[in-house]
């Protein structure tokens, strides 16, 4: 009863009020905001050249990316190693704890190392450092001290800016693991972009979701063949209006006697020029010419961005200007793509 109501009365106790949570909420994002600008900045003079040493390092390793930490580092290090895992280089967590206790088999001589530790004394590494050390693995340090137990011994050490943590004690791993999180995003940008990682290699890593949707191509969801609303530039409004109602599109599209598609006649076309001669019309009247298009391989993101730019429902989808198919605002709804 009395150990509940301490915790009640520290709770309302030490409460803030709205004006000093906003205020220490905001102090606190600026903080780590200047923080990522010095870290920023620091790739102009030393951190430049390590990390691009760094960059090197990890492409050249035919094995994966481990990395490890103690205490918030660690979980710094697990979205590292997933951010690692999802661009397309193999990475694997190891806690430095457990590393002691026979998790350092995890680690191979074709792998290489990357260490998380701000002050770069943390004892729980020592066992991985040493082995290392002894085995030749590439380490990579990500510390904010240079002569530390693990920048001394490390391949290659980023080093952070020595900052102060936010809040008024300066206590609470805040600003420095922000730059922790963000050199590891960076690692794993600059790899991708030196791999040639593609949207396709993307998309078979993340194939669930509405990332994975956005992802696919045209071409895997399109209508095509006899499914395509098409018609000559010589036939008739009749003609037009039975294929516009028969394949149930809202729209037909116009080809040339080459094949080429000229032009998009929709419902809202008809509504625009409905009028007692409608049918005796030419389709060539009433048709939208020279109607935006897009091609099979691009994403069905693209297609949705084009959909939602030109407030319209349908695309055809050409190639060398021939119509090979159709892509509906609705199909891509039907994936998740929004």
């Amino acid at each position: 009863m009395g150990e509940s109501g301490s915790i009640n009365a520290m709770d309302s106790g030490a409460g803030l009020d709205a004006q000093s949570a906003i205020a220490a909420a905001r102090e606190t994002i600026l903080s780590e905001a200047d923080a990522l600008k010095a870290l920023a900045a620091a790739f102009d003079g030393p951190l430049g050249a390590a990390f691009a040493r760094a960059c090197e390092i990890i492409q050249a390793a035919s094995g994966r990316v481990i990395v490890t930490g103690m205490g918030k580092s660690a979980h710094i290090g697990r979205k590292m190693t997933a951010t690692f895992a999802s661009t397309g280089r193999p990475s694997y967590f190891v806690h430095p704890g457990e590393a002691s206790h026979g998790d350092l088999g995890m680690i191979t001589a074709v792998d290489a190392v990357v260490a998380l530790s701000n002050s770069g004394e943390t004892f729980e590494l020592a066992d991985i450092i040493n082995y290392t050390r002894r085995w030749s693995i590439p380490l990579i340090a990500i510390t904010s001290r240079a002569g530390s137990a693990l920048g001394s011994a490390a391949d290659v050490t980023l080093l952070l800016p020595n900052l102060g943590e936010a809040g008024s004690m300066g206590i609470a791993p805040t600003t420095s693991t922000t730059m922790m999180l963000a050199l590891g995003d960076a690692l794993a940008v600059a790899l991708l972009e030196r791999k040639g990682f593609s949207a396709d290699d993307f998309r078979q890593l993340h194939p669930g979701g509405k990332l994975g949707q956005k992802l696919l191509r045209v071409a895997d969801l399109m209508h095509v063949g006899k499914e395509l609303p098409l018609i000559g530039e010589d036939a008739g409004m009749q003609d037009a209006i039975l294929t516009i109602t028969a394949k149930t599109y809202g729209c037909v599209g116009v080809v040339n006697p080459a094949g080429d598609l000229v032009g998009i006649i929709t419902d809202g076309d008809l509504r625009r020029h409905m009028s007692e001669n409608l049918l005796s019309q030419a389709v060539d009247d009433v048709m939208t010419k020279n109607p935006k298009t897009i091609r099979p391989d691009q994403l069905a993101g693209e297609a949705m961005g084009i959909l939602n730019a030109m407030k319209v429902n349908v695309l055809f989808v050409v190639e060398n200007r021939k119509p090979v198919g159709l892509v509906r605002f609705h199909d891509l709804l039907r994936i998740g793509v929004a």
